[in-house]
């Protein structure tokens, strides 16, 4: 019988004696003891009652258990779905209730509050820092062999909700074909074999951390240096050792910040990436001139994992996420009509890496998935005579003022090259006679700057409907857990 994801990233390993996961102890685990640590979890979901096309919902700390149950629920057919360890109960419950789990698995501090959720309705099982959980418990004595369940390119293999910043969090069906096709994609792209190293730092309930970082891993044999968290001390003692790291932006700002970090600290790394938010372009420029390397940055979204990614070989130029992915197409539309290059318009995209739909939501799926297979992104941006693309924002980002279109990155790209400044998000809030004005948050470098200076300094470089009504000044942006701004809860902060 044959699993397209399984057989492609799991079986393979089954005698290789190479090392895959090195914890935070120190703890190393060869590639064969994580499938045969696989298959002992594939039988506790088994014994549960998890059967092939069932949801198995993970909100669990990263632990290289939490890794092994992706691949058990792999295994045995079902749908992995992992949640953000900082979502509440009340919106663990809305997840539970939307995808009717046939298995809930959490941490063990947590599992009193998950099983008040489930009513004894949906088995609970436990994961542990100190391996007390009882998933774990009940793996150690299973058999380290497992009939894998048949599953084709079409069936679904995961479920990740959107973020919910508008409505409802959304289910977005990926099957195995997608998240296959694009770490086959990423992995021959940015050259990724079994002599790499990558520094794992990110969250796994997340497409960046789970699919592009292990899937890739997995595909290719690498090592992972699998860490609980970003730990500057600890990724900075491992770079010497390692090939690559993916990360956030902020990852390599705070690299930045360490006067340890320099070209004889990477002159073994091979490739940094970031992604998930947009990396700045001095950010992208101060890191080449310390070290000689130039960050790959990528774009990709929930729904069709990774879309653009600048060169492996070539040039990676700061603000723009690079060309569409060999097996991807991505056009720039305007009420859906393709625009000409150097136009602002609407990002869609096509390929084997879009998903399946919407969980129960057709009505929302035959809004963002056209019937020619094109996903409306909801990201606005434009591509230039080369086909490399830049992200102007999001749509639900643009202001629009006056009957005037503004969008926010352009009047933030002047504010974060003003000396002094660190970042800045430009957002809309409601006015009466405008529709929309707008409004800048900044993160400050130097508390000297005032906000007449940084207003005049503006005041000449965009036209005049495009100026900040009003610059407030932060200690730092609200951003998600990936680093996304979190623009909804500046309006909501903000709004008159």
């Amino acid at each position: 019988m044959t699993n397209t994801l399984y057989d492609a990233l799991f079986a393979p390993h089954a005698i290789n004696t190479a090392t895959f996961l090195v914890g935070d102890d120190g703890t190393e685990v060869s590639y064969a003891s994580f499938v045969r640590r696989v298959a002992q979890l594939a039988h506790v979901l088994r014994d549960a009652g998890v059967q092939p096309g069932d949801r198995v919902v993970v909100q669990a700390p990263k632990l290289m258990d939490t890794v092994a149950l992706y691949g058990a629920t792999v295994q045995t057919g079902a749908v992995y779905l992992p949640l953000n360890t900082a979502y509440t109960q009340d919106e663990v419950s809305y997840f539970l209730g939307d995808a009717a789990p046939a298995l809930v698995v959490c941490d063990a501090a947590a599992e009193a509050e998950v099983a008040a959720i489930c009513q004894d309705s949906t088995p609970v099982l436990t994961l542990a820092q100190d391996g007390s959980g009882s998933l774990s418990v009940q793996a150690d004595g299973k058999p380290t062999t497992f009939e894998t369940a048949a599953r084709g390119p079409d069936d679904l293999a995961g479920l990740l909700y959107t973020s919910g910043t508008t409505g409802r969090s959304k289910g977005a069906m990926m099957s195995h074909k997608n998240l296959l096709s694009n770490a086959q994609t990423l992995t021959e792209l940015w050259q990724i074999t079994a002599q790499d190293r990558l520094i794992h730092a990110l969250p796994i309930f997340h497409t960046h951390g789970l699919f592009v970082a292990l899937n890739t891993s997995l595909l290719a044999g690498a090592e992972v240096r699998f860490m609980a968290g970003f730990d500057l001390d600890k990724v900075m003692a491992e770079i010497p050792a390692s090939t690559l790291l993916m990360g956030v932006p902020t990852f390599y700002t705070r690299l930045l910040d360490d006067a340890r970090f320099d070209r004889d600290l990477t002159r073994n790394m091979r490739l940094f990436i970031s992604g998930s938010a947009p990396l700045l372009a001095e950010t992208h420029t101060a890191f080449a001139e310390r070290t000689d390397h130039h960050i790959l940055e990528r774009y990709g979204m929930t729904e069709t994992n990774m879309i653009t990614s600048n060169p492996y070989d070539g040039a990676r130029i700061a603000g723009t996420v690079g060309h569409a992915l060999p097996d991807t197409e991505v056009t720039i539309t305007e009420n859906g009509k393709p625009v000409a290059a150097g136009q602002i318009g609407m990002i869609e995209v096509r390929g084997n890496n879009v998903f399946q739909g919407y969980w129960k939501m057709p009505e929302k799926t035959a809004e963002e998935l056209r019937d020619n297979g094109f996903f409306i992104t909801g990201d606005l941006g434009v591509k230039d005579a080369d086909g490399r693309i830049s992200i102007v924002g999001r749509q639900k980002d643009l202001i629009i003022s006056g009957g005037y279109n503004i969008y926010p990155k352009e009047i933030e790209d002047v504010i974060n090259d003003i000396d002094g400044v660190l970042e800045s998000a430009v957002f809309g809030v409601p006015h009466a006679d405008f529709g929309e004005t707008v409004l800048a948050a900044i993160v400050l470098e130097e508390a000297s700057l005032s906000i007449e200076s940084i207003a005049a300094t503006v005041a000449p470089q965009l036209a005049r409907f495009k100026h900040p009504r009003q610059y407030i000044i932060m200690d730092a942006l609200p951003r998600n857990t990936m680093g996304k701004v979190q623009k909804n809860l500046l309006r909501e902060i903000y709004a008159p």
